[in-house]
């Protein structure tokens, strides 16, 4: 019994140590963004590299999430003979949830797990230790542009996202399965708010950014400088990314909604 209630305190004296040690970094890579502003190339590339490589997965899953939506909300409206609203259900659903939320999870998947080995090999190598030694802050030179381009490309990705869920709908009910076209946009236009829908949306995009960005980069700055502890980082970075980002959804949902 009392085994048992030490670990129990261990592991919650470890948590919360975790949890303040990565408090304290993320402060510490805001106090170092500084330099981003006098070299915004930094961030264009890792934009590029993290946004542009990124962009065919969501394209192509947002237009199947869109299929999908058509579909069910199709066999799902036809019940009570509300089919012109189809464009509304498809649109809201998109910009409320499916479009930030599945865009984070694939960008963890994709981005985040690229981004963590990417550092973690850069530790490994011992990259940031010479950068160290040449009085070069890796926090400036190499996370803090990572992470504001994770930030930047996040909403980026959920609005084309969206979009082409949009269209993905558009395509299932208008063209293959008969909705009437002006009803399926203009519901949609009438029903969707820019203010509660679209930018609500938006800043979910921009938060799951933060947080799916940082715990990328964060993983990867502290993995073990070993193949085997960079390859615990990535699968850290999945899964720590992908509660955090559903947490933070309920809870946005929560505030924004009620």
């Amino acid at each position: 019994m009392i085994g048992a209630i030490a670990s129990l305190g261990r592991g919650v004296r470890e948590t919360v140590a975790s949890v303040g040690f990565a408090t304290r970094s993320f402060f510490a890579v805001l106090a170092a963004s500084g330099g981003v502003l006098r070299r915004p190339r930094l961030v264009t590339d890792q934009i590029h590299f993290i946004g542009n490589y990124s962009l065919v997965i969501i394209a192509v899953s947002g237009l199947f999430v869109g299929f999908v939506l058509g579909l069910q909300g199709y066999y799902t409206l036809n019940r009570y003979g509300s089919e012109e609203a189809l464009g509304l259900l498809v649109a809201l659903s998109l910009v409320r949830e499916l479009g930030p939320v599945v865009s984070a999870l694939l960008f963890a998947g994709r981005a985040g797990t690229s981004l963590t080995a990417e550092i973690g090999l850069m530790k490994a190598g011992e990259q940031l230790a010479a950068m160290e030694m040449m009085a070069v802050n890796p926090l400036a030179r190499v996370i803090a542009p990572r992470f504001w381009a994770g930030v930047i490309a996040m909403p980026v990705l959920a609005s084309i996202f969206s979009a082409v869920g949009v269209l993905g709908g558009y395509v299932v009910g208008v063209l293959m399965i008969g909705v009437d076209e002006g009803s399926f946009w203009s519901q949609m236009q009438a029903g969707v708010d820019v203010w509660k829908d679209i930018a609500n949306g938006v800043f979910k995009s921009i938060v799951f950014g933060f947080a799916v960005t940082f715990t990328a980069l964060f993983q990867g700055y502290e993995a073990q400088p070993t193949p085997e502890g960079v390859a615990r980082a990535t699968t850290r970075t999945v899964v720590i990314a992908s509660l955090s980002v559903l947490w933070l959804d309920f809870l946005l949902t929560a505030l924004m909604f009620s």
